[in-house]
């Protein structure tokens, strides 16, 4: 069913307000460079951490190898995945946040309260969100256990309309060996609910 015009165009118009953000940039080391995708018609959510180094050189949200594990997840393919009349990439911080000592710093507060609340009402269609990484699910989750892998063992609490999950960087395959249950057990219900909510499985 098409979208009314006037609500793509409101969508469009928060988009380019978005990109244009710049009220943490005094805290950004390489400046702001915003990075969302979204439209109307999309029917998962991927809420992650924020930009790496190489998502803000190329304005592309998971072009990194943390995307490349996160797509075989999904089985989906890049043109699919970066499709958004399909999925929709909105990540806690949307600029890159700088360096720490122990990896990237975390997302800046400022961005998700200045900006989900506004992107939400206008995706009408989202039926699932992916909360990858400890910072969306203290968000999106407000009776989740303390810990992440405690989270992410509770996913059914909270399926379909959220799912944490564990953060697919290379960083966190000692994770994912001590815990195959994920793969075993979340990871295939994620792709079925996506493949067919996106149109990807035939009957």
């Amino acid at each position: 069913m098409p979208k009314a015009p006037h609500q793509t165009q409101q969508l469009d118009n928060l988009l380019d307000q978005i990109r244009h953000c710049e009220i943490c940039k005094d805290h950004l080391p390489l400046g702001p460079r915003p990075v969302i995708q979204a439209a109307a018609s999309a029917k998962l959510m991927i809420i992650g951490q924020a930009p790496g180094t190489r998502v803000h050189e190329t304005g592309i949200p998971w072009n990194d190898p943390s995307g490349d594990r996160l797509r075989q997840w999904l089985e989906l393919d890049r043109a699919t995945f970066y499709d958004p009349a399909q999925i929709a990439i909105m990540p806690m911080g949307l600029c890159y946040p700088g360096k720490g000592k122990s990896g990237d710093l975390p997302p800046r507060p400022e961005c998700a309260p200045q900006w989900h609340p506004q992107v939400w009402p206008l995706l009408p269609e989202v039926g699932m969100t992916l909360l990858v990484g400890q910072y969306a699910q203290q968000r999106y989750l407000s009776d989740k256990p303390k810990t992440l892998t405690e989270t992410v063992k509770a996913w059914q609490q909270w399926a379909p309309r959220y799912i944490p999950m564990p953060h697919p960087s290379p960083r966190n395959t000692l994770w994912l060996k001590k815990n195959p249950w994920f793969e075993a057990e979340v990871v295939p219900y994620i792709r079925d609910y996506v493949h067919q909510h996106l149109g990807l499985v035939k009957g």
